[in-house]
């Protein structure tokens, strides 16, 4: 199950959707979902909890807690939504595309990958294009 937890005013709208969405993710990394619960805070929010488990002094837009057993993909991933207003502003693209971004980069921790090293930063950024490409938005006429 994927549940969505807010800690902030912001709130996905078509939830559903983006469940969807995140299944045809992880059935492409060839997982089982288990249970993964997104957590929508800010800044502050995520700094303690960088502060408090990984001893980490920064600012980050993500942290996932892998807690995947086998082939089923179980974890808490918890995303600052401040730091994604930021980054979508410094690359120039929309909120929504960032955050999806962010949201594919957590499955993409759960299913093993990495993003310590530029090689494996490299092939990160190619898995979230590949996975970004998954998500379709209903068109109506």
């Amino acid at each position: 199950m994927i549940n969505f937890n807010y800690l902030t005013d912001y709130q996905i709208v078509k939830e559903e959707l983006y469940s969807q969405w995140l299944l045809e993710v992880i059935g492409s990394e060839n997982r089982a979902l288990g249970d993964i619960a997104y957590v929508f805070c800010d800044d502050a929010y995520l700094l303690k909890v960088n502060q408090e488990y990984l001893k980490h002094d920064t600012y980050t837009d993500i942290i996932t807690f892998d807690y995947t057993d086998g082939n089923t993909m179980a974890g808490d991933i918890f995303i600052s939504l401040d730091r994604v207003k930021e980054n979508a502003a410094e690359f120039k693209v929309d909120f929504d595309e960032e955050l999806r971004r962010v949201m594919a980069h957590g499955i993409l921790h759960l299913s093993g990958y990495g993003d310590k090293s530029d090689k494996e930063a490299k092939v990160m950024r190619a898995k979230e294009e590949e996975k970004m490409k998954l998500f379709h938005v209903e068109q109506k006429n």
